[in-house]
């Protein structure tokens, strides 16, 4: 696989031209480009700089707004819902969460309930802001009007990929579990169609039933460099875990889109603007009172399970986050490794702009 290494602040510079030269303010540009240099920094690609291109696509069709701050509709002290008015999700997205920290701070708990953002992009991001603050939270996300993903049983798409995220702040061990209810996010899709990492086996369905690594199935006909759009396909991704994630992704529609009256999947007429939808608990571990015990019996805990003997020596077993922890150091070392095909796409979006591309 042709690969290329972008140091990382050469990628977050271009990435922030990329959307200061699209209208956004630089503010706003510097937060998406962390953001998504951040995904790749974390090796979750899928939902990194790979998406430069169709944020561009999107904001130039309106489907977001820029300079968007997310309004409070309802606050009810311990909770409260947000619209974001279709803004950045790497705007409204970090307001919410903010708000909900801030309330959980002097409560004890908050729930927010946040509806009609762009693209929040990874959401363990949003958990890892709780850590940072002493905090445990849930995220439970969809996005309304987006189907991709089938159902257990089923070969029509329904869901989308709604992901879910846990942070807990267990002290020097931050745990962070952040993944899709579907067997691959959207964006593994859109990086193996890059020439990215190849799909695991039977994360797709065909329309008569069968499996496939494909990613036309999803996409339909594409050229190698150039956008991709899922509404051209007439496949769908898998659920993981057959009826335990199917339904794990149902209840994500009912929390993150019912509940925030956002919105859900489908049905729907016709595709176009999508928004997130994300329903977030937060927590004090100091108001419950149980605090020194939590983190005590939590680190004994955690260490003992990564102390369990591997099935593969040179593999140890991990807690969640420390994949990623462990890709960030190397990452912010030798670079965030691209294909070449999705290095390509954001070449060719930086120069339309005008935008210089790096030495």
């Amino acid at each position: 696989m042709d690969m290329h290494h972008i140091p990382v602040p050469a990628l977050t510079a271009l990435v922030s031209d990329v959307f200061l030269a699209a209208g956004c303010d630089s503010a706003e540009a510097g937060r998406i480009a962390t953001h998504l240099v951040g995904a790749n920094l974390a090796g979750h690609d899928s939902h990194g700089v790979v998406r430069v291109p169709r944020y561009v696509e999107w904001l130039e069709a309106g489907f977001i707004v820029k300079g968007q701050d997310a309004e409070v509709v309802t606050d009810g002290g311990s909770f409260a819902v947000l619209d974001g008015k279709w803004g950045f999700g790497q705007t409204v997205a970090p307001q919410a969460v903010a708000l909900g920290i801030t309330r959980a701070q002097e409560q004890g708990v908050c729930i927010t309930a946040l509806r009609n953002a762009g693209h929040i992009g990874r959401v363990g991001d949003y958990a890892e802001q709780a850590i940072a603050a002493g905090l445990i939270s849930i995220h439970f996300v969809n996005v309304a009007g987006s189907v991709l993903v089938a159902p257990f049983g089923g070969v029509e798409r329904r869901f989308s990929t709604n992901p879910v995220a846990i942070g807990v702040p267990l002290p020097g061990r931050p745990l962070v579990l952040d993944f899709a209810t579907a067997l691959v996010a959207e964006g593994k899709v859109l990086v193996a169609s890059s020439g990215g990492k190849k799909l695991p086996e039977g994360s797709l369905i065909e329309p008569d039933g069968r499996l496939s690594t494909d990613p036309h199935t999803l996409y339909g006909p594409y050229d190698a460099v150039g956008p991709r759009n899922p509404s051209n396909g007439a496949g769908a991704i898998r659920a993981f875990g057959e009826h335990k994630g199917s339904g794990l992704a149902f209840m994500c529609e009912m929390l993150a889109g019912c509940l925030t009256a956002g919105g859900t999947s489908g049905p729907i007429d016709e595709r176009g603007r999508i928004a997130n939808g994300m329903l977030s608990i937060f927590i004090s571990p100091k108001h419950f009172g149980t605090q020194e015990e939590f983190e005590r019996m939590g680190l004994v805990y955690a260490d003992w399970i990564s102390a369990c003997r591997p099935a593969d020596a040179a593999a140890p077993v991990l807690l969640p986050g420390e994949p990623e922890a462990q890709r960030r150091t190397d990452r912010n070392a030798n670079g965030v490794p691209l294909p070449a095909d999705t290095w390509s796409n954001i070449l060719a979006t930086a120069t339309r702009l005008g935008v210089q591309r790096p030495v």
